[in-house]
């Protein structure tokens, strides 16, 4: 369903600070300071695999427009508009069988869902997924994210386990770690699209069965969320930790709790009133940046590479190092 005025609900200037989780500001904090990464992404996307992406879609993907699926159209239009994005990207939807979108492009970005997210999904929870990819694109997620796609999707990799002095099975696992709380911002952005924080759970419980939401219970798989978290194991949450270590998004439940909590804290109702950061008003200080958390990721990120780069001469210990630069850093903050 087109949206007849998408000007109304538009967040003039918003900047991605104003709804990040405080996760994904610690993560991306944390990665920042891993020596040599950002080298190894971009020199994953110089190597001409985001053009062998491109070309894949642009082949073997229906470009949408205002003269192919016109509705999905109009809802990309309202998401990218309700945020105020610069621009409308590209939208392609492909033949997958199960619900899933992404942003990718280091350059200009596009965005991909896949053909069951649009079979399966009703208006409301449609617009929702595209409100979480334009969230991606205004938070600068593309970069990481393009590379994540890349590493995630290249063969060949043993034959080239070590780039730029990082081994990539490594940079695979910290990226999933930062994306994991990247989705967390964007699910803020995708109910600030909506304006219904049910609607963002409901198309997480979409997400978590595969079935349409009118056959579900809301309600139920509101319990269930509650019951995920409220799980007492110490040695079942270790558990769950590591079966999320290969995994980009976290748990559906784990999501859908996350979106209320921030609705119950009141920051919601304030960015939806007209209260919230532009990109034009000062960024905030590097401490508020790092926060707190950062020293968390910082570690698992430490750990990640010193236990993938044994084999692989400085690399664990080389972040190691950057990981103590870092929290000395924060310490004179």
């Amino acid at each position: 369903m087109s949206d007849p005025h998408p000007d109304v609900q538009r967040l003039t200037g918003i900047s991605p600070k104003a709804y990040e989780h405080p996760a994904d500001r610690a993560a991306t904090a944390a990665l920042k300071s891993v020596p040599y990464l950002d080298t190894v992404v971009r020199k994953l996307i110089e190597l001409q695999y985001e053009r062998a992406l491109r070309q894949q879609f642009l082949a073997g993907a229906i470009r949408v427009g205002e003269d192919q699926l016109p509705e999905a159209w109009a809802d990309h239009v309202a998401a990218t508009t309700r945020l105020d994005l610069p621009e409308t990207y590209d939208l392609y939807v492909t033949q997958m069988p199960f619900t899933n979108a992404m942003a990718i492009g280091a350059g200009t970005p596009m965005v991909v869902v896949n053909s069951a997210t649009l079979n399966v999904l009703d208006v409301a929870e449609l617009r929702t997924v595209f409100g979480h990819e334009a969230g991606h694109i205004l938070s600068d997620h593309v970069l990481y994210r393009t590379a994540l796609v890349i590493l995630m999707t290249a063969t060949g990799l043993n034959r080239i386990p070590v780039l730029g002095g990082l081994p990539l099975l490594a940079v695979r696992l910290a990226l999933l770690e930062w994306f994991r709380a990247a989705e967390l911002s964007c699910d803020r952005a995708a109910t600030l699209v909506n304006r219904d924080p049910l609607v963002t759970c409901r198309t997480m419980m979409v997400l978590a069965s595969g079935l349409p939401s009118r056959r579900l219970n809301l309600d139920a798989f509101m319990v269930q969320a509650r019951d995920y978290e409220d799980w007492d194991s110490g040695w079942d949450k270790l558990s769950r930790m590591g079966t999320e270590l290969q995994q980009t998004h976290s748990h559906p439940v784990r999501r859908a709790r996350e979106v209320m909590r921030w609705v119950q804290s009141g920051e919601y109702d304030r960015i939806v009133a007209g209260d919230y950061r532009t990109r034009e008003q000062e960024a905030a200080s590097p401490r508020e940046e790092a926060a707190d958390a950062v020293e968390f990721y910082t570690e698992r990120f430490r750990k990640v590479f010193a236990d993938v780069g044994e084999g692989f001469g400085r690399a664990g210990s080389t972040v190691a190092d950057a990981g103590e630069r870092l929290q000395e850093w924060i310490k004179k903050r």
